[in-house]
This record gives C-alpha cells, structure tokens and sequence, in this order.
C-alpha cells in the first residue's frame, strides 16, 4: 500500500486549474503543515520552481524548530545548466545550498532533477553522486513526464527515487510496466497528478473551452462512479494505492479542510477490483493532450 507525500506547489503560487482559493496564507500553510504531521504524513515533495514554497516551508521549520518532522525532497531548478557549461557540479551544488539555506535544513532526503533530459547529461549525474557522497541528499532521482526519459533513468544504476504522473486517465507507467521495472530495481517510485491538476474535481460548466474534448470522458468516469457508488476523490485517489507497486502519492490540496478529507479517504481504502479492472480498460491509452496539462492551451505545466 502507497503512503501519503504532500505537494507543495499550491504554497507557493496560484496553481491548479481548479483552484479557486489562490495561494494560501502563511498561517494556512503552517496549519496544513501541522494537519499533514498529525495525520502520519513525513515526507514532502517541493521544489525550487515552486515560487515560495521552499521560503515559506523554512519560515514553518525555523518557526516550529522542528526540521526532522519530516523528510524532505527538493528539485533542481529547471533549465539552470547553461549549455557547454565546464563546472556543473559546482553549478548545482550551489543550487543546492540555497534550497538548504531557504529551507533552514542541513539535508535533503531527496534531491531531483526537475528537467527530466538532464538524465542523459553524464556530469549531472556525477555531480547527484558526489552530492549524495557528501551527505547533503540521502536520495538522488528525476521527476518525468514522458517514460523515455524514466528508462533511461532505470539504465544509469544511479537513480533512488522516480517521480512520474499516474490517474485514471494517465495509466502509462503501470500499462507499460515502467513502474513495475523500477521497483524490481529497488527505486523508490513517487506518483503526482491523481487528480490531474483538479481537472477531475471540476464541475462541467467551468472547464475551459480548450478543455472541451475531455468532457465526454469525465461523463463517462462519472457513470462508472455512480454504478459502483463511489465518491470522485475516493475513488481517484484509492485508484493509485491500489497498485502495489507504487510506494508515494503525491498530492496538493488549497485548503486545510481539503487536507483532512484527502487524509480520511485514503487511509479508508474501500474499492473495488470490479470499478478498477473497467476503469482501466475504459480508459486505457488516453490521448496525450488531455494527460499532458503542458499541452493544454493557456494551462500551467505539471510539476
């Protein structure tokens, strides 16, 4: 069975297609924190390019002088190596002692790659490893969107930990037993988008007119909810720790309220193989431009 990860993109900027609370304040993010650790949450995923999410976690560490309540994963700014750069380890280290310095922690369990072609870059890889030697990150990784780059991960050896979407409507790494691959290799596999960026909890007049196609499609979901009597985010969300082989769900929310209900349904698993064996045959190779939110037009990237 999967554990919980918090998200924390939504700490530090508007984000979500449904979204409609906006970033949360200072004091809601401390709460949620509190919310997320009473509730057998330790791990957190945030990541440089997510606007003051890693400011605002360091000002509830410093605050709560609690830094090993939870584990922590970070990710490399996107983009940050400059072609035919010479000193790239000195490049990224320095990326990383400011992640340290804004989150007031000495180390990261986790540090990864937020530009998933870094993976074929040999000096980035040494630089993780030399990282990882020097204690500063107990588990080096890379976050992916397209599987080709989560092979090429699995054929370096050097990789702890995958972060990969997985929902209803994107089963690629489970359908193509990526996932399974990366387990039989002992790395830890992380899953983000159960919810597509909110696009699943939206109600049909206010998806976007770019976003009309999936329309039919959440229809249908809904049906399938209704046959087998199920609530939407129960079942998006034991749709994913439903698979074995997945060990972390990562997951955002913009409320405390919406924390606490996240919690509850997933720690209550209720469903049933029946709704999942026609889930996954119903919606089995799904069209790139509804599960890629980089291809929605006018939409925010994953992250």
């Amino acid at each position: 069975m999967a554990q919980l990860c918090l998200g924390t993109v939504q700490f530090g900027m508007k984000y979500g297609i449904n979204n409609t609370h906006g970033q949360p304040t200072e004091e809601d993010v401390f709460k949620m924190l509190d919310t997320a650790m009473e509730g057998g949450i330790h791990i957190i995923d945030t990541a440089r390019a997510y606007g003051t999410a890693e400011i605002l976690l360091g000002k509830y560490f410093e605050n709560r002088k609690n830094t090993n309540s939870f584990r922590i994963i970070s990710k490399l700014r996107p983009n940050v190596i400059e072609e035919n750069s010479i000193d790239v380890y000195s490049m990224i280290r320095r990326e990383l002692e400011e992640t340290l310095s804004r989150l007031h922690v000495q180390h990261l369990d986790g540090y990864l790659l937020h530009t998933p072609q870094y993976i074929y870059n040999s000096q980035v890889l040494k630089s993780l490893q030399q990282l990882k030697a020097e204690q500063l990150v107990t588990h080096i990784g890379v976050s992916i969107y397209e599987l080709q780059e989560g092979y090429a991960a699995l054929e370096t050896g050097d990789i702890d930990y995958i972060q990969l979407p997985y929902n209803i409507f994107d089963q690629r790494g489970i359908q193509e037993g990526f996932i399974q691959k990366a387990k039989a290799q002992e790395i830890t596999v992380f899953t983000r988008s159960a919810f597509l960026q909110g696009l699943f909890m939206m109600e049909q007049e206010r998806i976007p007119l770019h976003l009309k196609h999936v329309i039919p499609y959440i229809c249908t979901f809904e049906k399938l909810l209704k046959k087998y009597n199920l609530e939407k985010a129960d079942a998006l969300m034991q749709f994913v720790n439903h698979e074995k082989s997945i060990d972390y769900l990562v997951f955002g929310v913009d409320t405390n309220m919406q924390l606490l209900q996240d919690i509850q349904l997933f720690n209550k698993p209720n469903i049933s193989k029946e709704f999942i064996k026609e889930v996954k045959h119903t919606f089995a190779n799904m069209e790139k431009s509804i599960i890629f939110p980089s291809l929605w037009s006018n939409g925010k990237k994953a992250e």
